[in-house]
């Protein structure tokens, strides 16, 4: 059975204040639970295929013919001007195999790009079920989760699509404006400052739907593994909690900066340890997964720990058994 959906109220006083770093130190003991409480190759591999696939997709060339070397001014300097004028004529000769090789790479890359992020929003709710319930398990939550991932999917796809849509018209108005300066030879003291505007436009944008897809992984997903539902039910309550508590979520955010630093300081010192033999390892698909399991073991246990600390009706972790009883086997929800 799943748990049902709560009003957001604020915590009783049973409730201890709200941390972000007790979590840590929840998070490394789970860790040494999963991984090393015994070390199993065979556990690590099975969960390791989970991360993978929940991280799958989140981790350049040149036209036959051209070559993109700037031609220089009188000066010695790189002339931007000739050069887009060159890049230009070049395009225009050009557009009898530019324009459907663009249209090929397009769909391919649009399709490519669909069905990573189906298997990736799939891999979720398998990882987060191997870290929640000390499970090495992936055909079980693969079928278990079926819709809850088909959901997620469709709303990263539209949050991802709305993106698209509201940004790439920024970046074009900015390309504009950069290439009629260009093309002057002189800086426009009002384009300069439409630029900026523009840009500082999207950057915000980009943050904003950074911060979504971040509570999205974080949060929501935990929701509909306790809720089942869709996706759009689960963030209709996280934004719940997340108007009633907003200055913890903000601090999550700001210490999960401060965490990322940190472990990207300890994994670039084990790769000058290891003579770059570690980084180079890091880099093969799949096998990099499950050498850096700790750490993303790590990461997904700390998420969900803090969401516990907001009450048991948000704890994705099955309850322990009380003193002299059996352990209580974990709901098995049919989705």
């Amino acid at each position: 059975m799943y748990r049902k959906l709560m009003p957001i109220e604020p915590l009783p006083s049973s409730y201890r204040e709200i941390s972000v770093t007790e979590p840590v130190s929840l998070a490394f003991e789970r860790v040494k639970l999963m991984l090393f409480q015994p070390f199993d190759p065979g556990k690590w591999f099975i969960i390791g295929f989970c991360a993978w696939l929940a991280g799958l997709g989140e981790s350049g060339g040149g036209f036959p013919g051209y070559h993109a070397n700037f031609p220089v001014g009188n000066d010695g300097r790189p002339d931007f001007r000739q050069s887009l004028d060159r890049t230009m004529n070049y395009v225009a000769e050009n557009l009898y195999w530019i324009v459907p090789t663009a249209v090929a790479l397009l769909v391919f890359f649009f399709a490519l790009g669909m069905a990573v992020l189906w298997l990736n929003s799939r891999g979720k709710f398998m990882f987060l079920h191997c870290v929640a319930l000390n499970k090495a398990e992936a055909g079980e939550p693969w079928h278990k989760f079926g819709r809850a991932g088909n959901s997620l999917f469709w709303f990263r796809f539209a949050l991802g699509l709305a993106g698209a849509v509201v940004c790439l018209p920024l970046v074009g108005m900015i390309a504009i404006i950069i290439m009629r300066m260009i093309r002057r030879g002189e800086p426009a003291p009002g384009g300069i400052l439409l630029a900026l505007g523009l840009g500082l436009m999207f950057f915000t944008l980009v943050v904003c739907l950074a911060l979504i897809q971040k509570f999205t992984v974080d949060f929501v997903v935990p929701i509909m593994f306790l809720r089942g539902g869709k996706c759009s039910a689960a963030w209709k309550e996280f934004s719940g909690l997340l108007t009633a508590h907003a200055g913890h979520f903000a601090l999550y955010v700001l210490f999960q900066i401060v965490l990322t630093m940190a472990i990207g300081a300890l994994v670039f010192a084990t790769i000058i340890v290891t003579c770059c033999l570690a980084g180079c390892l890091m880099m093969l698909p799949f096998l990099g997964t499950v050498l850096l399991l700790p750490v993303l073991v790590f990461k997904r246990a700390y998420s969900i720990y803090f969401l516990a600390q907001f009450g048991a009706a948000y704890d994705v972790f099955p309850p322990a058994p009380a003193a002299g009883l059996p352990p209580v086997p974990p709901p098995s929800p049919s989705i």
